[in-house]
């Protein structure tokens, strides 16, 4: 789970696709549709129209994963920091009624403003 205390991820990259689909699909309800894939060295996260699952990777062979499922509907705030000219990295928070921050680190391109209106349209309800 999420240590909702610290609350930090390390940097994330978009990997262009859904590479952990067998991991993810038996998570997913009807009408959850996958929106994007960020990974980090092993841990990742996964954005559906719906929540935020992220994945920490476990152990030598990494077959254990612990997935968290955060869902849009919960959060009470939450920030986008966009990327700049020389700082090239994108930062989203959420908060979590009820429980903590969680920060999102992104480097490279993300469209961070997408992941922003997506979160908004359901925050926002």
């Amino acid at each position: 789970m999420i240590d909702f205390a610290n609350g930090s991820f390390v940097k994330l990259k978009a990997t262009g696709g859904f590479n952990n689909r067998d991991q993810i699909l038996p998570l997913l309800v009807p009408g959850e549709e996958f929106i994007g894939e960020y990974q980090a060295i092993r841990d990742y996260v996964i954005f559906t129209n719906k929540r935020v699952i992220s994945v920490n990777v476990q152990g030598i062979t990494g077959k254990k994963k612990d997935f968290t499922s955060m869902p849009y509907s919960k959060i009470s705030v939450f920030s986008i920091e966009t990327s700049g000219t020389f700082d090239l990295d994108s930062e989203l928070e959420l908060y979590f009624s009820g429980v903590g921050k969680v920060k999102f680190e992104f480097s490279g391109r993300s469209d961070i403003v997408e992941i922003g209106q997506i979160i908004s349209q359901f925050a926002l309800k």
